[in-house]
């Protein structure tokens, strides 16, 4: 008997799936995420099997996966009525940068193109710490929205990008939090108190709003609203723990950094 790697794989959120065209291998997956926008012939070409808490179970089954990879806690009773009817599960948690590099080593491996894995690590990372080496004053202080209603701020991976990138998160603390509910800003004064000079909107699955929220009760003094610096970055590149986090979306928030900083030293 010859052991063999995973041959139909199903991805129930978009990082893995976007992680396996990366590495060549996506004629392994057998079906994706309704959310998956990345790559986008993926949607073009893989059977939609769930949204994010929850999924087409009798569909999946009949796709007949050796793997099946989720993500978190709130893919956990998917992963467990998968588990029950016998199929392999395996669900990611990661929270930060590094955790988003192990994970492509881990699933290179897992598919055995641990070569590609280690390659494709090896320039996201160097790509990093080029930034941390242009990195210079002014730091601007950042506040990341990833809802409104209630308010939430960055999560661990965003909060770190923005110090990559050459800013400052005005939550930092908050964003060592895993779950969303700990990271509520329950009073919008505290925002105002801590008057970034930079808003970054980034409403999962909703359009961001910058004219809203210069309009909230006191947000007019903050220096982000009184110098119009207010900036949607689109939730699929950001707020997936996946490769487009590192590729696409750290560039976009280097991109605000550096115009912001391009303001500052312009002559009066």
């Amino acid at each position: 008997m010859q052991p063999k790697y995973p041959e139909r794989i199903v991805c129930l959120t978009e990082e893995t799936t976007e992680t396996l065209y990366l590495l060549g291998e996506e004629d392994r997956i057998a079906g994706i995420s309704g959310f998956t926008v990345r790559p986008p012939q993926a949607r073009k070409e893989k059977p939609r099997v769930s949204a994010f808490t929850s999924a087409n179970i009798e569909k999946i089954l009949q796709l007949d996966p050796d793997l099946i990879i989720g993500f978190s806690d709130l893919q956990g009773d998917i992963a467990a009525e998968l588990i029950k009817a016998g199929k392999t599960v395996w669900v990611l948690n990661q929270r930060s940068v590094e955790e988003i590099l192990s994970m492509i080593l881990c699933l290179s491996a897992m598919v055995g193109a641990s070569e590609r894995g280690n390659a494709l690590v090896e320039k996201l990372a160097e790509k990093i710490q080029r930034l941390q080496a242009a990195t210079n004053p002014p730091v601007p202080k950042v506040y990341f929205e990833e809802w409104d209603d209630p308010m939430i701020s960055a999560i661990k991976w965003v909060s770190e990008l923005i110090g990559i990138a050459g800013g400052k998160d005005c939550f930092a603390e908050l964003g060592q939090m895993s779950h969303g509910k700990d990271r509520i800003i329950a009073n919008p004064d505290a925002v105002i108190e801590r008057n970034p000079d930079i808003i970054i909107g980034s409403w999962c699955g909703k359009k961001f709003r910058p004219e809203k929220v210069a309009k909230r009760t006191g947000w007019q003094n903050i220096n982000a609203v009184r110098n119009e610096q207010l900036f949607e970055i689109k939730s699929p590149i950001i707020l997936q723990p996946g490769p487009a986090a590192i590729i696409d979306g750290l560039d976009e928030l280097t991109a605000i950094i550096n115009q912001w900083k391009a303001l500052q030293t312009e002559p009066l």
